[in-house]
């Protein structure tokens, strides 16, 4: 027996309603060719948004609720917009994206920075190191933190550093890992290892001490004493450096001296460097060691070096391997310093070495002052002299007081230096030294708000820049000097 074919397009049995109604319902007209779903191809379209895929499930799940006799199977397309809505609903847009880490990059950048000061020789290096590990940092997240402002104001600001201090692209990284940057000629370097390990838990102090004038000097404690101390003196005499000045009278007949010769010796340090000794005397101040020699060390980068900054006028020496600056200068016919050396280090010395002038002061049998750059506050009267009457030819207290002032707006323990310098030599060059003094605070002492020292009310005078303190310190200062 032949059976009859089924026409094209005609559904049979299964899929046809069987509610009440004729025996026999006639067969649908023929269905289109089915067109390609919008979803298909390179899946632009599919779900957009989590709150289409949303939208369409609620559909679906609304379409199931009808109340129907009997469905179909749903088409193949529905099935898969209905796995690809799900899909969306747990990742996607409506996920978290992967972890952008860029708080991690900067937070280690600040890590690798914290301890670097840009007085310290090998800031530049050092801190390009750490910009470039930065960068590398935010190229591994750059993925994850596509629409993150933070990380996009972060890759903006490193390119505008690296700008500033002519950093090149490629090159040496600092590492978070304090054994890979591990360098036994770099105090910096192992004392940011220390750091890591917790072994401290804050940046290494940095101290200064500073010599000027006839003389003044300034402690690692940030005292103020101006001292006789005629002859040689140590300034410095620690485990890793000795500082030693030499003073003579300025004036005959006067206890005011001043510094016209300095020796300074950076002690041999493991391989680091060998033993280095520099000498400078009035109208010698050589851009060279003693040796004949400029830098200390093996390698490129030098543990130890010597740049000259002006032609016999000024130089400095940069001791990476001990994290240490020292500026040496010439004004007028006599020399001035100023060191900066970490606490830890500028502490580390023997009972037979406590007598430096940085560490403890100038004895009390050498000083002019009482500690606070106030000689009236020992003497406990005024000079019977008055305030137009001639210190020494060429210097009246007023304009004495009006020279300083145009270097010095500031009325402090420097300006009051300065007036007193004037007073005692007539020598203008000591304006200039108090001046060059505290330009070297404000680069080498790592804390601005002591970079100004005022005097004590020891009189009863305001503290701060009160011309009667001024004036009556310092009238009393030359008593005492010419006596």
């Amino acid at each position: 027996m032949m059976r009859k074919k089924r026409k094209r397009g005609v559904s049979s049995g299964p899929c046809r309603s069987h509610g009440p109604g004729p025996a026999k319902a006639p067969a649908p007209p023929p269905s289109p060719e089915p067109t390609r779903p919008a979803w298909t191809g390179m899946g632009l379209r599919a779900a957009s948004s989590c709150a289409a895929a949303a939208a369409a499930l609620a559909a679906a799940a609304g379409a199931e609720q009808r109340p129907r006799p009997r469905l179909c199977p749903p088409p193949l397309a529905l099935l898969l917009l209905l796995l690809l809505s799900l899909g969306l609903l747990h990742a996607g847009d409506c996920q978290q994206p992967a972890q952008c880490r860029i708080q991690k990059c900067t937070t280690d950048f600040v890590s690798l920075t914290s301890h670097l000061n840009s007085a310290i020789d090998g800031f530049d290096s050092e801190f390009c190191k750490a910009l470039r590990a930065y960068a590398g940092c935010t190229q591994r997240t750059s993925k994850a933190c596509r629409g993150n402002l933070v990380y996009h104001s972060a890759v903006l600001g490193i390119s505008d550093l690296m700008s500033q201090r002519n950093c090149s692209k490629d090159g040496p990284t600092s590492s978070t890992n304090p054994e890979v940057t591990h360098d036994p000629c770099n105090y910096h370097s192992h004392a940011g290892a220390r750091e890591h390990r917790g072994g401290d838990q804050n940046p290494p102090n940095y101290l200064f001490c500073g010599l000027f004038g006839d003389p003044h000097l300034r402690t690692f404690k940030d005292h103020f004493q101006t001292c006789k101390v005629e002859g040689a003196w140590p300034l410095i005499d620690n485990n890793y450096l000795s500082v030693q000045v030499t003073n003579v009278p300025v004036v005959p007949g006067s206890s005011a001296t001043a510094t016209d010769k300095i020796t300074i010796i950076f002690k041999a340090h493991r391989e680091c460097t060998d033993q280095k000794v520099y000498q400078a005397v009035t109208d010698d101040l050589p851009a060279a060691f003693v040796d004949g020699s400029t830098s200390g060390g093996d390698g490129d980068i030098k543990s130890l070096r010597i740049v000259e900054r002006e032609s016999g006028r000024y130089v400095e020496m940069h001791a990476r391997y001990i994290g240490t600056t020292v500026f040496v200068r010439q004004l007028g016919r006599y020399l001035t310093l100023a060191v900066r050396m970490p606490e830890d280090l500028a502490m580390s010395y023997e009972e037979s070495q406590d007598l430096q002038l940085c560490v403890n002061g100038c004895p009390l049998s050498e000083r002019i002052d009482d500690g606070q750059g106030q000689v009236s506050a020992i003497l406990g009267h005024s000079l019977p002299h008055t305030s137009s009457a001639q210190a020494w030819p060429g210097y009246t207290l007023e304009t004495a007081n009006a020279q300083c002032h145009e270097k010095m707006p500031v009325k402090d323990i420097y300006f009051q230096s300065c007036v007193f310098d004037l007073l005692t030599t007539g020598d203008a060059n000591f304006t200039a030294a108090a001046h060059s003094a505290l330009e070297d605070v404000a680069a080498l002492h790592p804390r601005k708000e002591r970079w100004h020292i005022f005097p004590s009310s020891g009189l009863g005078t305001p503290r701060g820049d009160s011309h009667l303190s001024v004036s009556l310190g310092l009238a009393c200062s030359i008593l005492i000097v010419f006596l």
